[in-house]
């Protein structure tokens, strides 16, 4: 890989001479604008705005623009003068748990070479020291007329170092929270932990762009004359609704789960709202009262049976309690009684048919 830049790691009274190499690189695809009609390649040319002619790399200077427009030319010599101690080297200041370092600080990547045989030694040194201290380095260093921040650790057998915005650099987040005040409920973070727990982890080194392959698809089929990809359905728009946050959090555990291979209903309990819980008790209770209710009614019609009965075998005066009483009792059991004699007569005349006579000799 070729080194963006030569200098040496300052630890204390160690130098270590090291090449700077970029750890990362752009893979998206990238497009040139053309003239629509045409198909001609449109080119930007720098030109000066006093005279409208165009000028070369080689003539083009700095300058500082101030908030009226006056330009202050400044120079390669001028920045060159400057008390810049970290020109070309990188300074250790500090080292610092891992964890103290704001991950919004982050900038680009950079893998430190050392540079020559003898650099061997102290760079070994350097990178077996992070490893036992379980710390990073917080360094200073100048790139491309600037200084900057920077942070050293140890990737594999290679130290790192991550460029590091300045922490007045870091916006603070005014006015990105929610102004109004939400209240979570725990059913409702149990089902966000059980949503976290199916997704579990994943192998970053599996996951890869799929909007940069579908481009790569749509150019090569362009290419060959063909016609571009179709684009997908797209999905029904939510319109605006008001999302239901415990039905989308079950539906998002099912289907995780199904995804996963597992059962979509595993650990997915439906709860039941308060209000409905509440209120079964009365409703049990109203059930039991209606059931009592009838067995009170029912039991004085079995005891007017049983006197009337009683009072059968005597004058008049029983006869007369006998008819009071027959009208008293309920038409659903004397309809009941007159059809198990109906169904008694049945069965006694069905067994009579079914008897063979038996013939005389």
């Amino acid at each position: 890989m070729r080194s963006i830049w030569n200098g040496a790691i300052s630890f204390g009274l160690v130098s270590i001479p090291i090449k700077l190499v970029n750890a990362t690189e752009s893979r998206s695809v990238s497009f040139r604008q053309i003239h629509a009609a045409d198909g001609g390649r449109i080119r930007y040319r720098k030109v000066c705005e006093l005279d409208g002619e165009e000028v070369s790399q080689a003539e083009i200077g700095k300058a500082y623009e101030e908030s009226d427009g006056t330009m202050i030319p400044i120079t390669d010599e001028d920045l060159a003068t400057l008390p810049l101690p970290t020109a070309k080297t990188i300074e250790i200041v500090a080292f610092v748990p891992a964890g103290e370092i704001d991950p919004l600080q982050m900038d680009a990547a950079y893998y430190l070479s050392a540079s020559g045989a003898a650099a061997a030694k102290p760079y070994t040194l350097l990178r077996e020291a992070l490893k036992r201290s379980d710390k990073v380095a917080v360094a200073k260093y100048a790139l491309r007329g600037r200084e900057r921040l920077g942070m050293l650790r140890v990737v594999d057998d290679v130290i790192a170092m991550h460029g590091l915005l300045w922490p007045d650099e870091i916006r603070a987040p005014e006015g990105v929270a929610p102004e109004t005040p939400v209240s979570v409920r725990d059913a409702e973070l149990d089902l966000a932990d059980a949503l976290m727990a199916t997704l579990g982890e994943v192998d970053i080194a599996t996951l890869h762009d799929d909007y940069r392959e579908a481009v790569e698809q749509m150019i090569a089929a362009k290419a060959e004359g063909g016609a571009a990809v179709a684009p997908p359905e797209p999905e029904a728009a939510g319109g605006g609704q008001v999302i239901d946050l415990m039905a989308a959090l079950e539906s998002s555990v099912r289907a995780a789960k199904e995804a996963r291979g597992e059962g979509g209903d595993a650990d997915v309990r439906e709860l039941t709202p308060r209000k409905t819980s509440a209120r079964t008790p009365k409703e049990t209770g109203a059930r039991k009262s209606t059931s009592k209710t009838a067995a009170k009614k029912a039991a004085p019609a079995r005891k007017s049976t049983s006197k009337t009965a009683g009072a059968g075998s005597g004058a008049g005066g029983g006869r007369m309690a006998a008819k009071k009483t027959t009208a008293k009792t309920p038409t659903k059991s004397t309809a009941k009684t007159a059809a198990k004699k109906t169904a008694a007569k049945k069965t006694t005349a069905s067994t009579k048919k079914a008897t063979p006579r038996k013939r005389s000799a």
